[in-house]
């Protein structure tokens, strides 16, 4: 897929915009770029964790989800529209007890109505953690 975002992506603007979110309190930072992807990390840590010990299924969805609106919502007009998510999926993968696990969205399909991304999560060994595919509609925001 070619270049989906409609405007350069300003990664430290991305961060500033989930100060005081979910986002923030799990410590998920945006970390890179390209034409038709995203990408941020999330520590594993007591804020992730699930009481086993290991990083919790619904923190792996919070980083797909917030991976996949995010791009999304760079793919429209802030002024006139507006992405927001009607279903995601998560396979879990592997388990991860620490460090930090790194997200990538990729574009699939975007449309005038609808679009689909891909989220994988990777541990710090570069092997997959939980794949996610998130469907978003897109609609006025007047």
């Amino acid at each position: 897929m070619s270049q989906v975002f409609r405007a350069p992506v300003n990664l430290d603007a991305l961060n500033a915009l989930s100060r005081d979110t979910l986002i923030g309190h799990l410590g998920i930072v945006f970390t890179a770029v390209g034409d038709d992807w995203l990408q941020a990390t999330m520590p594993v840590d007591a804020r992730t964790r699930q009481p086993y010990g290991l990083l919790h299924g619904g923190a792996s969805v919070v980083l797909a989800e917030t991976l996949g609106s995010s791009a999304g919502n760079l793919c429209v007009d802030p002024d006139s529209q507006v992405c927001v998510g009607l279903e995601i999926n998560a396979n879990h993968l592997r388990a991860v007890r620490e460090g930090v696990v790194t997200g990538t969205a990729r574009a699939l399909h975007v449309g005038r109505t609808t679009q689909v991304w891909e989220i994988r999560i990777e541990n710090s060994a570069g092997k997959p953690v939980c794949i996610s595919r998130l469907t978003l509609a897109v609609v006025a925001t007047a």
